[in-house]
């Protein structure tokens, strides 16, 4: 742990898919941030920081790489739904995010960068074909739908989220909901459970510790129990 070996800063690098997950991915990663937010809360030498962002073009994984390559077999090009967007950012930006939010941060803030307008896929799609030298009609798009957990479109802050200002432009810092004191402890008392969970009991203890997950076609799970992060809103 950053805080046993005495770092200075821990930034964890965190996701729009976070916001309102509706995957078991961003419920993961919302949960990471709550950790962050309870390990800052108690104190100590290390500075916890958090960062959202969205895509990062050229990264593994991403949508750009993929096109290309089934551009250059001739098509189709796949894209699950005509509507779905998606926030970009250049591996430059960020890195100047994660560098930014380390030297700005005081501790237990989540930074969020305006990513300005998101990108229809589709369009992308549509304008790779037109650069790599073809017409449209000559490389088809093909439609495969959502799949589970995937949203049409991708959120920077959750509704109940407010931001204030920082020095950078494009940076703000997103106020979130406070964790409960005893979370770490019940956290830590679930994961370190003897008999390994099923996949399924896995999926309801992210709903228990993380109440805005929905998995897909499901109501979030608002309920606060004991052990799970509180409602309250986090000043700062």
């Amino acid at each position: 742990c950053a805080q046993r070996h005495g770092a200075e800063r821990f930034v964890l690098v965190s996701t729009d898919k976070a916001v309102n997950p509706t995957n078991v991915m961003g419920a993961t990663k919302r949960l990471a941030e709550m950790v962050c937010e309870a390990l800052h809360s108690r104190g100590g030498q290390t500075q916890f920081e958090m960062v959202r962002f969205g895509n990062v073009l050229g990264s593994t994984g991403s949508v750009i790489p993929k096109f290309a390559e089934q551009i250059a077999r001739g098509g189709p090009v796949t894209v699950t739904h005509p509507d779905i967007n998606r926030f970009f950012m250049s591996i430059p930006e960020a890195a100047q995010l994660v560098l930014q939010a380390a030297s700005m941060g005081r501790g237990g803030e989540v930074f969020v960068m305006d990513m300005g307008e998101p990108v229809k896929i589709v369009d992308l799609a549509r304008n790779m074909i037109r650069l790599s030298g073809y017409a449209e009609d000559e490389i088809r798009i093909e439609f495969t739908g959502l799949r589970p957990g995937e949203k049409l479109y991708e959120e920077l802050l959750a509704d109940a989220e407010l931001t204030r200002e920082t020095p950078h432009p494009k940076l703000r810092i997103a106020r979130s909901r406070a964790v409960a004191p005893d979370f770490l402890g019940a956290l830590v008392a679930w994961l370190d459970a003897p008999t390994p969970l099923a996949d399924e009991a896995v999926r309801q203890g992210l709903r228990r510790w993380v109440p805005e997950y929905a998995p897909s076609g499901e109501r979030p799970t608002l309920t606060v129990v004991a052990g799970t992060p509180g409602v309250a809103a986090q000043g700062g």
